[in-house]
């Protein structure tokens, strides 16, 4: 008995030695592979953590993490780089981002951490006008929309004032929306508001106004002649002064930038009633004797017409014996010699200094016929009452 309980306890201890022999290699071993790994600091999209690996490689870290690396990804160092101890790894995904360029659109992947950088990797260079949405200091994400409008400079007239702007509208309406001009219902726009705008355009905003001016403007007066029996012929008088009338008018006026490019009537108004001046005009003949005839240097009023060297039935010299063919250019009047004696010189109003040097069946009394080289002055003379005067 004593025997067999001997060789059951050497047999139990062989297995408890053999056991831990195993498990004492196992822990030897695997403390060993353990300590032959390599410690790696690694930043994952921002996020830092570190590893023990036993990866040869920068890629198979990431492939041991199960981590797809794209081309467009940012890694360093490169897949390529041999693993060794405190090693730093930083792996930064690239994000997909829709870019629209003034109606251009494309798909790009970045790295950037912000729409500025993004902006900065696709060489879109920004000036202070430009319209980027979202805002150039915002943070990348994934599959997000940058939208960029470039600023483009044009002219605006805004009522006759004219500067140079920058804009990133598309039509006339939204360029005036965007500086802030109002329009009132009458003010015109060149070209139309539904007009797309380019650069080095020419937007003409003309200020219109309708306004009311009142005008108020003088009426002239007539002369009324009344003849008088009892004043010599060729006298005046006047019988009452005349005075101008008044007349308010009232238009409608269209300003364009302060400019007035149309006026309308629409009333007119008496204010002051004119007067005519009365003009009495003498008619009484002074009796004179024929053989005396008129005084040196004194004027009067006489009946005029007028003729030329060319008439029917004349004969071209005057009864002084004065060829008019030959002297077109000399100032003749005929005259009734009981009256005025020939070879007077006189002055008549209207034809100048003349010599009475001619006479005529039809000229009698206070009547004379005023000689011109042409037939057509001869018209334009006509007959009318004129002053001469005798001068000897």
């Amino acid at each position: 008995m004593k025997n067999l309980f001997s060789k059951s306890s050497r047999k139990k201890n062989w297995i408890i030695i053999s056991t831990s022999f195993v498990v004492f290699a196992a822990t030897l071993g695997i403390l060993f592979y353990e300590g032959t790994k390599e410690t790696v600091a690694l930043t994952l999209d921002g996020k830092e953590k570190t590893i023990k690996t036993h990866a040869k490689n920068v890629q198979e870290i990431f492939d041991d993490l199960g981590i797809s690396l794209r081309s467009e990804d940012y890694v360093f160092p490169s897949g390529s780089t041999k693993v060794s101890d405190n090693l730093k790894v930083v792996w930064k995904p690239a994000k997909q981002v829709q870019m629209v360029v003034d109606n251009e659109k494309k798909t790009i992947w970045t790295t950037a951490d912000t729409v500025a950088e993004a902006l900065k990797e696709q060489n879109i260079a920004l000036n202070d006008y430009d319209e980027v949405d979202p805002k150039p200091e915002k943070a990348i994400k994934s599959n997000m929309n940058i939208s960029i409008h470039k600023a483009f400079q044009l002219t605006l007239n805004n009522g006759g004032k004219k500067e140079k702007v920058w804009t990133t509208s598309t039509t006339v309406a939204d360029f005036l929306a965007q500086q802030g001009i109002t329009l009132k219902p009458l003010d015109r726009v060149e070209p139309t508001l539904d007009t797309t705008v380019k650069g080095n355009a020419v937007v003409n905003v003309v200020r219109i106004e309708k306004v009311t001016d009142v005008v108020e403007e003088p009426i002239s007066f007539a002369v009324v002649t009344k003849k008088d029996a009892s004043l010599l012929k060729g006298k005046e008088k006047v019988i009452s002064s005349g005075q101008k009338g008044l007349v308010s008018k009232e238009f409608e006026v269209i300003l364009e930038n302060g400019k007035e490019v149309s006026r309308k009537l629409i009333s007119e108004k008496k204010v002051k009633e004119k007067q005519d001046k009365v003009v009495a005009v003498g008619t009484k003949v002074m009796a004179r004797q024929v053989s005396r005839g008129m005084e040196t240097g004194v004027e009067y009023y006489v009946s005029s017409t007028a003729y030329t060297a060319n008439c029917n039935g004349c004969s071209g010299h005057t009864a002084t014996g004065i060829n008019l063919h030959q002297n077109p250019d000399i100032k003749v009047i005929a005259v009734d010699p009981r009256v005025i004696p020939l070879g007077t010189k006189v002055y008549v109003e209207g034809y100048g200094y003349a010599i009475a040097a001619d006479t005529g069946t039809a000229i009698k009394g206070n009547k004379i016929d005023v000689f011109f080289a042409s037939k057509a002055d001869a018209y334009r003379w006509g007959r009318k009452t004129v002053k001469i005067k005798i001068l000897k």
